[in-house]
């Protein structure tokens, strides 16, 4: 994944006890494919399709291992995302996410749509949330900790 993340745009520095991440000023496509251990993993797809939509040009993900693993793809087109899905291969191109309400099917489309929400302009409300707390320990103090907000 880190790979994926520096090809598009991430600044990323990997020590010994710590991971150092800074946001880069322009981001380009990328095509991932996923699969077997070592290549990437799966259960990342849905995580990193967010950060997709900030990229230049258009990128392309596809799973090869759950072809049917797009079940976030219509809760992102809730938020403004230009996203396909389609025989196994996502296309998404730049987008410009709004917050919306959305429901996380499963942990990992949930994760993607924390991401969304993170990224989105305005309030993402995601329902569905057992799903997120069951597979992400202290998710809450996590997300705020790294400055979202709990809206109640």
């Amino acid at each position: 994944m880190i790979v994926k993340l520096k090809e598009l745009g991430l600044d990323i520095n990997v020590g010994e006890d710590h991971t150092q991440i800074k946001r880069g000023n322009k981001y380009t496509s990328v095509d991932i494919k996923t699969l077997v251990y070592p290549g990437f993993a799966t259960d990342l797809q849905q995580p990193i399709t967010p950060l997709l939509f900030m990229a230049d040009g258009v990128s392309f993900v596809t799973e090869t291992i759950y072809p049917a693993r797009f079940k976030h793809v219509d809760e992102l087109k809730n938020m403004g995302a230009d996203i396909v899905a389609d025989n196994g291969t996502a296309t998404i191109k730049p987008s410009k996410l709004k917050g919306a309400k959305v429901y996380a099917s499963d942990l990992r489309a949930g994760a993607s749509l924390i991401v969304a929400g993170l990224i989105a302009e305005g309030v993402t409300t995601i329902y569905n949330v057992k799903h997120i707390h069951r597979g992400y320990t202290n998710i809450v103090n996590t997300l705020k900790s790294l400055g979202a907000r709990h809206l109640d």
